[in-house]
């Protein structure tokens, strides 16, 4: 089988400079956040199946006077930043036509988010599952969540590059990788209390608590027929916080290579 290696947290894009192996790995996994960061570096990058989507929620304390999502405004907001977190609280701030600049910023890794709005240092996070699920159970009563599929999922991704595509021995390898990950994304869709001790035995969350998170999910085994505008719209975001001009739509549509989940399906 091909080598996989799962970034961490999203601090560790394959093949960028945050990446503690570079190219020790065929296949990696993570949301096209990252996966646009480090094609900057490495446009030999390619996205080559949607895993999961995975539906964000902000979760924040009714105590610190937030009923509504324009209630964020003045708030400290814990993000992981440059991440598809921080994509998703610009695109929940925009639809109330707030920004960033509305809120406090409140810079967290994932694994220390829950505990930090639990302890009152922040008002609100937005983090991935299940890490709002194990916040939200903690606040009970107190806790507010605010989501909106429509102005973001994260798209989590299998990524390889062009030069292990075009390797005929890899190219097997990474196709028979797909097609054992659509029969588990059934299972995951299906069946998946036979999932969750997997997750938790990796994660280290409870099984109770990824149970109660797991409906924030999807396992489409596809390619999201709106990925490449996804990109579109977050490189315009990660362009302007790097002050750098943005991809072009036909730039980024090198990206994405269909034929490898076309070939995995036998079509």
């Amino acid at each position: 089988m091909p080598n996989l290696f799962r970034a961490n947290d999203g601090a560790a894009p394959m093949g960028s400079s945050y990446d503690p192996w570079p190219g020790r790995a065929d296949l990696a996994g993570q949301a096209e956040t990252q996966a646009l960061r480090a094609s900057l570096e490495n446009p030999n990058l390619r996205i080559i199946m949607t895993v999961v989507e995975g539906l964000y929620r902000i979760v924040a304390r009714r105590s610190s006077g937030i009923a509504t999502l324009s209630d964020l405004r003045g708030k400290r907001v814990a993000v992981f930043a440059n991440t598809s977190s921080a994509y998703f609280v610009h695109r929940m701030l925009q639809s109330v036509e707030m920004s960033e600049d509305d809120v406090i910023l409140v810079p967290l890794r994932a694994r220390e988010m829950a505990d930090a709005i639990i302890a009152g240092t922040v008002d609100a996070i937005a983090i991935w599952e299940p890490e709002s699920e194990r916040a939200f159970l903690a606040l009970g009563d107190d806790a507010i969540a605010f989501q909106d599929s429509a102005a973001y999922r994260e798209l989590y991704n299998l990524n390889t590059t062009a030069e292990a595509l075009a390797d005929p021995v890899k190219r097997a390898q990474i196709v028979r990788f797909v097609r054992a990950l659509i029969a588990a994304s059934r299972v995951a869709d299906e069946q998946p209390e036979r999932i969750w001790p997997l997750v938790s035995a990796h994660s280290g969350h409870s099984i109770e608590a990824i149970a109660a998170g797991w409906s924030h999910h999807a396992f489409p085994a596809s390619l999201a027929p709106d990925l490449l505008d996804v990109l579109v719209e977050q490189e315009q975001w990660l362009a302007a916080r790097s002050n750098r001009p943005a991809r072009t739509r036909a730039q980024l549509a090198t990206l994405i290579d269909a034929s490898v989940l076309a070939e995995a399906r036998g079509e």
